[in-house]
């Protein structure tokens, strides 16, 4: 299917590795001016030629810490240099573990000042630029804990339930400015980043971390997700192809939190 993406500009950020790099390549071979941006400027410089080798789309990248106030407003500003954003993906972020009396204060605001503010206060600066234009698209992606609630999880959960309302609240309203505002949603999803923690249970449960895919029943299909199937639903509610798509967010988990 043509998502008749080519030409759009497209700023997604957590772009160096996992979801957010899948969408900008998932964007750049649909015809997108993808920019990239997160905290890492090295990793960011190999995920753009990484990219640009499986594609031949050229990636601008800048760092940014989403977290810090005005990095949002200053990254808006550079991404619109060369022409306004159409696609802006909200991805970066992430929450750790724990419940209420683990998860201190300090680090309860850190990672909420990145996901939680870093999400609004982009989607504010680039919403005024789509405004002007009375076109755009942004895509939230989200997490089902916000849906699957989890005490172990708590400030993931209560970070993405806000950021759901957050979506819903806004996508119910911006179609009056020619803007759409989805979420996608995934459950448990094969980055490095939960690999990695498999693994470490493996090592701890099975005494071999090589053994870690064996702790993947129970899931549906008995695995995780891949990133490029949750950044193809970021393409195509990011596309004209689902025109009439606002204020809601689409979960892909498989049926996680519907067994719930």
């Amino acid at each position: 299917m043509d998502l008749n993406l080519k030409g759009k500009r497209a700023l997604v950020t957590g772009g160096s590795k996992g979801i957010g790099k899948a969408s900008a390549q998932v964007l750049a071979e649909e015809g997108c001016s993808v920019m990239i941006a997160s905290r890492d400027g090295a990793a960011l410089e190999a995920a753009a030629a990484d990219i640009k080798s499986k594609t031949g789309a050229e990636v601008k990248w800048k760092a940014a810490d989403l977290s810090q106030r005005g990095a949002a407003e200053e990254l808006a500003k550079w991404a619109a240099q060369s022409g306004p954003v159409d696609i802006l993906v909200n991805n970066a972020g992430a929450i750790p573990g724990g419940d209420l009396l683990k998860v201190d204060e300090d680090t309860w605001r850190k990672a909420w000042d990145l996901k939680v503010f870093g999400y609004i206060n982009l989607t504010r600066a680039v919403y005024a630029q789509m405004k002007e234009k009375k076109s755009g698209v942004i895509v939230n992606v989200l997490g089902n804990a916000g849906e699957k609630l989890n005490a172990a999880y708590i400030a993931g959960s209560a970070a993405n339930a806000g950021l759901m309302a957050f979506t819903r609240a806004l996508g119910g309203a911006s179609h009056a400015d020619g803007i759409r505002v989805v979420g996608v949603s995934p459950g448990p999803v094969a980055t490095d980043r939960l690999l990695s923690l498999y693994k470490q249970m493996a090592a701890t449960k099975l005494g071999d971390a090589n053994r870690y895919e064996e702790l993947f029943t129970g899931m549906a299909f008995n695995r995780p997700a891949t990133a490029e199937e949750i950044a193809w639903t970021v393409a195509f509610t990011a596309s004209d192809r689902s025109s009439y798509t606002t204020g809601i967010y689409i979960t892909i988990d498989g049926g996680l939190a519907a067994r719930s």
